[in-house]
């Protein structure tokens, strides 16, 4: 049992290893060979997020199922999601998904505006979180006080009709200190990727074989 355990966990680590070093090297090798390879690697990925796709389908209907066998807090929300998951599925593999059709139209008028409605839902939630924030406890937040209200009076009409200036001045902050500040975060994001991606490729980082 603990060499079967070690090789169940061995394979993986050999499998991610080679897949992560060669997608490393082709990378900087621009030979027909290597892009067609790249290519086909591309192409089984398509098949994997497929089958994980459907895994995750069967995770969303057994945790619903069961939060309605348990009648739960809300069950009667998670048979609409079964239900409508239901008849998309239907729709889709019976009449397709083309123009015109009826999962299109359900999609297009049902599916979207929900999530128009989830989007601008979000917008209370960033102006709560603005006001906590933008309080003027120190000279720092009363900076950035002062910056947000200059930048959101330079992105309406409202700020032109006040002064010429403060689309300027909202316009010189986005490109220069705030393009500065974005900047240093992509540096970091870029080697935060990195760093993880080799500790992942030198089976470093085992996190993706399970708790155990």
């Amino acid at each position: 049992m603990p060499q079967e355990t070690n090789m169940q966990r061995t394979i993986p680590i050999i499998v991610c290893f080679i897949f992560g070093l060669f997608m490393l090297v082709q990378f900087f090798v621009p030979h027909h060979a290597s892009i067609s390879a790249y290519q086909t690697v591309l192409d089984w990925m398509q098949i994997i997020f497929v089958f994980t796709l459907l895994v995750g389908v069967i995770s969303y209907a057994k945790l619903n199922a069961k939060k309605i066998t348990r009648t739960q807090t809300g069950w009667g929300y998670n048979l609409i999601g079964l239900i409508g998951l239901a008849v998309m599925i239907i729709l889709g593999l019976s009449m397709g998904t083309g123009e015109k059709t009826p999962f299109l139209w359900m999609f297009n008028n049902v599916q979207a505006p929900m999530q128009s409605t989830m989007f601008s839902l979000l917008a209370f939630f960033v102006a709560s979180a603005a006001y906590r924030g933008f309080r003027a406890r120190s000279w720092e937040a009363g900076l950035l006080l002062a910056v947000a209200i200059v930048v959101m009076l330079g992105r309406v009409p409202l700020g032109n009709f006040i002064s010429h200036w403060i689309p300027d001045a909202a316009n010189w902050i986005l490109r220069t200190p705030s393009m500065a500040a974005k900047r240093g975060i992509y540096i970091g994001i870029g080697l935060g990727t990195i760093s993880t991606s080799l500790r992942i490729i030198l089976g470093i980082e085992r996190t993706y074989l399970g708790r155990k």
